[in-house]
């Protein structure tokens, strides 16, 4: 599993089809930003974009940032389950960091804030390469892949 993250219209989604040569290898993209519909998992690649949205959505399923930190723990797990099922399968979670520390004023939004922290932090430890894309330029924050 690679977290992709970085600020909003940052150009991580450019990177990660660049990267991962989108253009010529079989994949399937899923945005939460656009739709909540259940994922088709039959490419050897999946990208789900807007993991943020996602964790909101728990959130407000489960009605706490804690609940939706446990939710999403278990779909992670399931997700790295399928990956490990066959060598050539590939997760990448694309994320935008959300607010830089700005504690927003909405009690909703600080409990969303909260969550999708807390998911990101959790999900960035079970990652094999995290990396920050900042203006279209990639830095690489962790890669347990080097040396394979």
């Amino acid at each position: 599993m690679h977290l992709i993250t970085g600020g909003a219209f940052n150009g991580k989604k450019q990177w990660v089809k660049k990267e991962y040569k989108l253009e010529v290898v079989p994949y399937r993209w899923y945005s939460f930003y656009q739709t909540g519909e259940p994922i088709e998992w039959t490419d050897p690649i999946i990208v789900l974009e807007g993991i943020e949205r996602h964790v909101r959505r728990l959130v407000e399923k489960e009605g706490s940032s804690e609940a939706a930190r446990v939710a999403w723990n278990k779909e992670v797990a399931g997700w790295l389950e399928w990956e490990k099922e066959k060598q050539d399968r590939q997760l990448i979670l694309i994320g935008t960091d959300m607010t830089k520390g700005v504690v927003p004023a909405n009690p909703f939004d600080r409990m969303w804030r909260d969550a999708a922290g807390w998911c990101f932090q959790d999900t960035a430890y079970q990652a094999q390469r995290v990396i920050q894309v900042w203006y279209g330029l990639p830095q690489i924050i962790k890669n347990e892949e080097e040396g394979k």
